[in-house]
């Protein structure tokens, strides 16, 4: 299919751009960063939409630390017809908030070094995976269009037949911009939206990609949605939206800790601080 190139006309009253952002672990493009700044930094929505839902379809678990993808061979293709030099300072900062590495020349370049040091800091491998997780999103995670990040990157740990709980008491929206849209699509595995394609393909497709990701993988047949695992909130959201966008719900009041706390050999995993990490299993199952 054709997809239009669109980015702020205002660029080509410049000689030069420098891009300047952090490389670590994306559910969209499998490492952040480079000429992924570009888009949708100065860019129009159509891109944005087509490659997020290209990464949506390839799934997550298979996108997620990955790092060339084809959704980052769009993103460096889509760059590469805009005339203009371009130079990228690539950070890759540590879990203590520390600057473990800055690179420097074209995006492409930049982003290939800087990738390969955020596969050593930015995941952490298991050797099995686990049946509960509570993950907590921090403060810095507003809405559940943001929060999701705290299911992205435990994904690939998750048992199937699990659950995952976002615990985010502060969060109380779905999402500030697209939270209208998300309530009348809810969240749905891949094969939902593709085996209903006439039903949804005029919605934005990086929503629906967005319902993709925080979902997690599933099936579709005869009429019914089999998700892998469940994802449950615990989050200000009240419990009538969760069961209207399809989530489980969960009193946050009712979370303590210290019950998930030191459990892994059971099958528990705590994560503190949410949506920075990718977690991965030593050996990917085979849905991965």
């Amino acid at each position: 299919m054709d997809v239009p190139v669109e980015v702020n006309k205002r660029v080509f009253d410049y000689d030069r751009l420098v891009i300047v952002g952090p490389v670590f672990p994306h559910e969209v493009v499998g490492f952040s960063g480079g000429n992924k700044y570009l888009f949708p930094g100065i860019s129009g929505p159509d891109l944005l939409n087509f490659f997020h839902w290209l990464g949506a379809v390839i799934t997550t678990p298979k996108i997620i630390g990955s790092k060339w993808t084809p959704v980052r061979k769009v993103v460096d293709r889509a760059a590469a017809m805009l005339p203009i030099e371009k130079v990228c300072l690539a950070m890759v900062v540590g879990p203590d908030a520390s600057l473990a590495g800055l690179f420097i020349g074209t995006p492409e370049q930049a982003w290939d070094d800087a990738s390969e040091l955020s596969k050593r800091i930015h995941i952490i491998y298991k050797e099995r995976p686990f049946h509960t997780i509570l993950s907590c999103a921090p403060p810095m995670y507003v809405d559940l269009w943001t929060a999701g990040k705290a299911m992205y990157k435990l994904e690939p740990v998750l048992a199937d037949g699990g659950e995952l709980i976002v615990y985010a008491p502060h969060v109380r929206d779905v999402s500030v911009t697209h939270g209208k849209t998300i309530r009348e699509i809810g969240y749905h595995c891949r094969d939902y939206f593709l085996g209903q394609w006439e039903r949804f393909k005029d919605y934005p497709w990086g929503v629906l990609a967005h319902s993709v990701h925080v979902h997690g993988l599933g099936s579709y047949e005869n009429g019914v949605e089999t998700p892998r695992a469940r994802v449950t909130l615990a989050t200000g959201i009240p419990e009538e939206v969760c069961r209207q966008i399809n989530l489980g719900y969960r009193n946050p009041s009712t979370i303590r800790m210290q019950d998930f706390e030191n459990r892994e050999d059971e099958g528990v995993l705590l994560v503190p601080k949410a949506g920075e990490i990718l977690h991965r299993l030593s050996e990917p199952p085979t849905w991965a």
